[in-house]
C-alpha cells in the first residue's frame, strides 16, 4: 500500500543555490527540510560545506545536519534508515518532507533501497590504488578480510581488480559487498515521489560560482576550521569527513604537500569534477521537473509546481 502523503526531492549540482531556494519554499508551503549531504552531517564542518548558518537554521530547520563527529563514519544505509524515520515523523504532522541536497548516492539509496551495488567512483579507486602502491595488494586483501570475510574468501589475493571493487563498495556504501548481494529484494521508497532539479545550463557560469564560493570559504577561515579538525582525537586522512571535496585538499596543504595556491586550484578542480558527476547522474534520472536556478521567477514557479503536486 502506497502512502498518500508525498515526498519531494530538491536536487542539483553543488553551488547551484539549493539551500536558499529550500529556505524560501519552507516560508510559503507546509514543508520540512531533510538534508541529503554526506558532509553536512558532520559537526564542526561548517565553512567548507557551506552549511546554513544558525540564523537560517532557526528560520528553516534542516534535519540530518550536525549528527556525527568528523571521526565517525556514516553510510548510505545509515542515511536511508534515518531519512525514513524523519519522513514518517514529518508525515505524522501532516507536513511534506523536502529532501534537499546533492548527495547522489543518498538519494539513490533512499529511492531504490540497498541491494544494488554502486557505480565505480574514480576518486575512491584512485585512493585505493595509492594505498596499494604503499602497502601492496596482499595487505589490501587482508584489509578486505576484516570488513568482508566472505568476499575475501571468494577473491584471490592476486586479483587486485576484484579486491579493489570490494573495498570500493564498502567505502561508498558503508556495507560489505557480500551483505548487499545477500539482500535479494531492495525495498523502494513507498511514498509518492516528486523530483525537482535546479540547474544552471551555462557551465562556465556554474564554474564561476564554484570558484567564488571556494574563495569565500577561504576568506571565512576554512584553513582554521581544518586545523581544528586535525587536532581532534581519532582524526586521520582516510576518514570520510577528511575525504570530502575541499577538505582533502586543505588537509594535504596543511600537511605541507603543496602550497596555498595549489590547494586552491585543486580544491576548485575537485569541486568542478564533483558538480560534473552530479549533473551526469541527474541527467540519468527519470520523471524529473527541471528549473533554471537563475530564473527570477524560480521561487514562484516552484511554489506553483509543488502546490499542484500537493492537491
Amino acid at each position: 500500500m502506497t502512502h498518500p502523503l508525498p515526498v519531494i526531492f530538491l536536487m542539483g549540482p553543488t553551488a547551484v543555490g539549493k539551500t536558499a531556494v529550500a529556505v524560501e519554499l519552507v516560508k510559503r508551503l507546509p514543508l520540512e527540510i531533510i538534508s541529503v549531504d554526506s558532509a553536512l552531517i558532520y559537526r564542526g564542518m561548517d565553512i567548507g560545506t557551506a552549511k546554513p548558518d544558525h540564523e537560517t537554521l532557526a528560520r528553516a530547520p534542516h534535519r540530518l545536519i550536525d549528527i556525527c563527529e568528523p571521526n565517525e563514519t556514516y553510510s548510505a544505509a545509515c542515511f536511508r534508515h534515518d531519512a525514513l524515520m524523519h519522513i514518517e515523523d514529518i508525515h505524522k504532522q501532516q507536513r511534506i518532507p523536502l529532501l534537499v541536497g546533492g548527495g547522489m548516492l543518498y538519494f539513490k539509496a533512499l529511492e531504490e533501497g540497498l541491494s544494488w551495488l554502486p557505480e565505480a567512483d574514480p576518486e575512491v579507486r584512485a585512493r585505493l590504488e595509492k594505498d596499494a602502491e604503499q602497502i601492496g595488494w596482499a595487505q589490501m586483501h587482508a584489509r578486505l578480510r576484516t570488513i568482508d570475510p566472505v568476499a575475501a574468501e571468494r577473491i584471490h589475493p592476486n586479483d587486485p581488480q576484484r579486491i579493489q571493487r570490494a573495498l570500493e563498495v564498502y567505502e561508498i556504501t558503508g556495507s560489505s559487498m557480500s551483505t548487499l548481494q545477500d539482500k535479494k529484494n531492495a525495498i523502494p521508497l513507498n511514498y509518492p515521489l516528486h523530483k525537482l532539479v535546479l540547474n544552471i545550463e551555462n557551465r562556465e557560469l556554474l564554474h564561476q560560482r564554484i570558484e567564488q564560493r571556494f574563495d569565500a570559504m577561504l576568506a571565512q577561515g576554512f584553513a582554521e576550521e581544518v586545523r581544528f579538525m586535525r587536532e581532534q582525537e581519532g582524526m586521520h586522512a582516510s576518514l570520510p569527513s577528511v575525504r570530502a571535496v575541499g577538505y582533502r585538499q586543505m588537509w594535504e596543504h596543511l600537511n605541507g604537500e603543496y602550497d596555498e595556491i595549489e590547494m586552491r586550484r585543486r580544491g576548485i578542480v575537485a569541486t568542478r569534477r564533483y558538480a560534473k558527476r552530479q549533473m551526469t547522474w541527474l541527467r540519468s534520472q527519470k520523471n524529473v521537473s527541471t528549473f533554471d536556478a537563475l530564473d527570477n521567477t524560480l521561487i514562484n514557479e516552484l511554489v506553483k509546481k509543488i502546490g499542484m503536486l500537493l492537491k
